[in-house]
Parts: C-alpha cells; structure tokens; sequence
C-alpha cells in the first residue's frame, strides 16, 4: 500500500529485526537540459539525508549517471529518462542510451536488450508532454515492470492517485520518484527496501516489497523550472543568430 506522508529518511531503519534501505528512484543532474544539479552535489545530498541508493535518470543521457559512478561506484543505479512518439518512459540499469523519438516498442525492444528494467514516469500528469494516452500505456503494459504511482512534482494529486489506481488495476509494481532537478528536492519521494539494489533483479525484487514515503514538491520548484526553460530557449535563441 502506498503511505505518503512527509519523508524522514534513514540509511537502514531496524523494523522487526530487519533493515530497511532508502532508495531514490527518479533524479537528474546537469546533464539534463533542465537542471544544474552537479553529480558532487548529488553525493553530498544522498550522504546528509541517507540515500542509500540513487538512480540518475536525465533526459536522454546517461553522461551524468556515468560521472556519479566515477565519484561513488556503490551509490548509482545509470538510468535515462527517454521520450518515445507517446509518452515517457524510465529506465533502470542502463548501459547504453536510448534516443528520444522512437515508438515505446522500439524504446523498449533496446532497453530489454541490454536488461534494463523499465518503469513509466509521471504517467497521467496532465501538465507532462511526456504523459501518456491510457489505451497507448495499456498496450505496452506487459512489456514495463513498473508504473511510477506518485512523482513530487506533480502538480494536481489526482493525477498521482489516478496513477496508484491504474497500477493497482493492472497488477503492475509501483514504484514513486522525487524527479528532483535541485538538490532541495532529493529524498522528496522515496522507496524503503529490505535491501540495496545492485542488479535488475534485487530492484524488482525490492518494489515487489517496498514500502513509499513521499512528499510534493513546493511551488517554488515549478518556479525554478520555468526559470531553467526560459534560460534554455533564450540559449537556443541565441545559438540560432
């Protein structure tokens, strides 16, 4: 069952004899268009609110995911977020990027290839592009192992408990992610595990028996990301003169 309430997180939490590890399952760092979130910073932030785990899921590059490794080999999951012709999907264990624009069976078809383990991002959000159609994410169904059922940066909760209700529905493991760009956001939505996730196996194995804590994201966040979009256009903008 999904608990959502405000996150207090621990590396290990001893519950009935057993430890519990936090889990971060959905971030970016500089190598995303929209953040400046530098992989330095993502350790020291995973250090001060116990993060044992963190996946780094930019936009189409797992450059910055590849960086963090070199600085703490035991705390990253390489992850890529990658927009396909309907819809985002997130992806866990990657070794070799997936270019944006491909159908999500094509997006799929390569991320199995390589063992990945796939999740659906922010699905119903209606403020995403990257949202999806529900007969378009019914179709793929059988091919993800996850759905992500709460993202802090959702705007409007119902979308989130639309979300929940699907994956509930559908049989699906859920999964949630604080989508953090800024280090204030880090730790805004977690996963509490029986153990690390080191392989596509441990994490399936890990969802099938987490439990969440999660917090939204304040409006300050949406903010600073519109901020961060205005930068990017006027950079754009400029490139074309």
């Amino acid at each position: 069952m999904l608990r959502c309430k405000p996150c207090r997180s621990y590396l290990f939490l001893l519950r009935r004899g057993r430890r519990v590890a936090i889990v971060e399952l959905h971030s970016h760092s500089s190598a995303s268009y929209d953040s400046r979130l530098k992989p330095a910073d993502i350790v020291k932030a995973c250090h001060d609110k116990d993060i044992a785990k963190l996946a780094l899921t930019d936009h189409h590059s797992i450059r910055g995911a590849l960086e963090l490794r070199a600085l703490a080999p035991e705390l990253v999951i390489v992850g890529e977020e990658i927009m396909t012709t309907q819809g985002e999907l997130l992806a866990y264990f990657v070794k070799e990027e997936v270019p944006r624009g491909l159908t999500p069976r094509a997006a799929i078809a390569q991320l199995k290839a390589q063992g990945a383990v796939i999740s659906v991002p922010h699905p119903f959000d209606r403020w995403r592009s990257g949202a999806w159609r529900e007969p378009d994410l019914i179709a793929i169904l059988p091919e993800v192992d996850a759905i992500e059922v709460f993202n802090s940066r959702c705007v409007f909760k119902a979308d989130n408990a639309r979300a929940l209700a699907f994956a509930q529905q559908h049989g699906k493991l859920c999964a949630v992610g604080s989508d953090a760009h800024y280090q204030l956001e880090l730790g805004h939505a977690v996963v509490k595990m029986p153990h690390i996730p080191g392989t596509p196996a441990e994490l399936l194995a890990g969802l099938a028996q987490a439990e969440f804590l999660c917090q939204l994201s304040s409006p300050f966040v949406h903010t600073l990301n519109m901020l961060a979009w205005t930068r990017r256009e006027i950079t754009r903008a400029a490139a074309k003169k």
